[in-house]
């Protein structure tokens, strides 16, 4: 991998082209020059035939630059570095600083592959390729561009946003994330995913930006003594959470409006997660008697308040027979036995 790095000194994971791709997307490119020029050599012949052998050999010299040498500067300036060759083995010429090429690049690549190519049968480019640390020929090195691969193997498990410490677990739950734009959010997961791939003083560079940037939109500072990669890492979950809450709630709160489990002695709305209760605090259900439960049979609300639906009780809860037909008054513990 290349460590090319930019003006704002972001380390660049290019892969330079080597010289068996390379050579191989030329030929490709080469037979389609080749054989554009030759339809092109038998048009003009036909439609030259009347003009004197000096107008024949002016004419076929402005074809072979305007075809051999005109035409591959055409297709990468308009391709951006993707000439047809390139584009089947997965490569793009880029500039040193990874970005696209211009006119002036691919004029200059064009130029000097008339005499490294076409006329050296493609020997000076081949020598240049294998003593260049990047595989870059000649013309390369004048136009300041670079061949790299496109098509690059992503290792298994690089796509895994890591998982927060089990410390900073469930930390960040007041944390107002209603103002962090997904452009923020995205930004931080391509981090956490990448972070492993970069050179240490430009992640850590990178996670102190985004942190300020996290905390500028939340408007809460990061704890202290809380690296930046954890914090983000928390922060990402939290909002991860947040969103399959509000995902199974949203699930839940249409299963029961079309009709499961609906009847007419059921409190609708009365689902622990999506009202906000934990486990066994403040839903009712009068399942087998008909009607709505009346306030007497409301669970006082509190820790280890039960779930009276007439079969049996939450967690601390009073238990009562399936067939009560009066009010079941919840005391909040357990009768002697």
């Amino acid at each position: 991998m290349s460590g090319l790095v930019t003006g704002d000194a972001v380390v660049l994971g290019l892969h330079p082209a080597r010289l068996p791709s390379r050579a191989l997307a030329v030929v490709i490119d080469l037979v389609v020059v080749w054989t554009a020029y030759l339809l092109v050599s038998i048009g003009l012949a036909v439609a030259t035939a009347a003009l004197d052998e000096a107008a024949v050999m002016a004419v076929s010299i402005a074809a072979f630059l305007l075809v051999l040498v005109g035409g591959p500067i055409v297709v990468e300036t308009l391709s951006h570095g993707r000439s047809l060759g390139k584009m089947a083995c997965g490569l793009r010429v880029v500039r040193d600083d990874g970005g696209p090429v211009r006119f002036r690049h691919a004029l200059v690549r064009g130029a000097m592959s008339f005499v490294e190519i076409l006329l050296s049968f493609g020997v000076i480019a081949c020598i240049a390729s294998l003593v260049s640390g990047r595989g870059r020929r000649i013309g390369d090195v004048f136009a300041g561009t670079l061949v790299v691969r496109e098509r690059v193997p992503v290792p298994r498990g690089a796509t895994a946003v890591p998982l927060p410490p089990p410390w900073l677990a469930g930390r960040f739950g007041d944390l107002d994330l209603s103002a962090v734009p997904d452009g923020l959010w995205l930004g931080i997961r391509q981090y956490l995913t990448r972070m492993g791939q970069l050179d240490t003083g430009v992640s850590w560079s990178m996670a102190h930006r985004l942190v300020d940037d996290l905390v500028a939109r939340t408007g809460t500072s990061a704890p202290q003594g809380v690296p930046p990669a954890a914090y983000l890492a928390a922060v990402l979950h939290e909002r991860q959470a947040r969103d399959a809450r509000r995902a199974f709630a949203a699930a839940g709160t249409a299963h029961v409006r079309q009709g499961a489990g609906v009847g007419p002695g059921t409190v609708h709305g009365a689902f622990p997660e999506a009202s906000g209760h934990g486990p066994g605090g403040g839903t009712a259900f009068a399942a087998g008697h008909g009607g709505p439960v009346s306030p007497q049979q409301q669970p006082r609300p509190g820790r280890g308040s039960g779930t009276d639906t007439g079969a049996g009780a939450g967690p601390g809860g009073d238990t009562g027979g399936g067939d009560t037909a009066g009010p079941v008054r919840t005391t909040g513990f357990a009768p002697p036995a």
